[in-house]
């Protein structure tokens, strides 16, 4: 069947079209966001940097709710006893800064809670395999 003036485009240059196209987009969404390999090694802005500890939703609330409010030095040194728990294989560590108690995730580098250790029922802790105090 033959098509009066060629108005309709064949097969071969639909493809063509769309698929030039859609490498054009992909170029310009390229050269905006990150490569999958800096998101695989957590080089981009929105995942904590290499050493440092980050807060969960749940911590995060914990924080709030519980008004505690951690100066730069706490911060360096809650970031210390999860590396020392990571040296020694933890993976769910209890972290006492000062009077502050903390739950990490060590793989994940994660603070899973957060509390003060006037808070903890008759001082028991579960779900952890390793405590460092710092």
């Amino acid at each position: 069947m033959k098509i009066q003036g060629n108005q309709f485009l064949s097969i071969e240059q639909l493809q063509h079209q769309y698929l030039s196209a859609g490498r054009q987009k992909t170029q310009e969404a390229g050269a905006q966001a990150p490569s999958f390999q800096d998101i695989l090694s957590g080089k981009t802005d929105g995942i904590s940097k290499e050493g440092e500890v980050k807060f969960s939703k749940h911590a995060a609330n914990r924080l709030i709710d519980r008004k505690i409010e951690l100066t730069k030095e706490q911060v360096e040194r809650l970031n210390m006893g999860a590396a020392k728990a990571e040296a020694k294989g933890i993976n769910e560590s209890l972290v006492i800064v000062d009077s502050l108690a903390f739950i990490v995730n060590v793989p994940n580098q994660t603070v899973i809670t957060a509390m003060e250790q006037t808070e903890t029922n008759e001082n028991v802790f579960t779900n952890i395999d390793g405590a460092v105090i710092i």
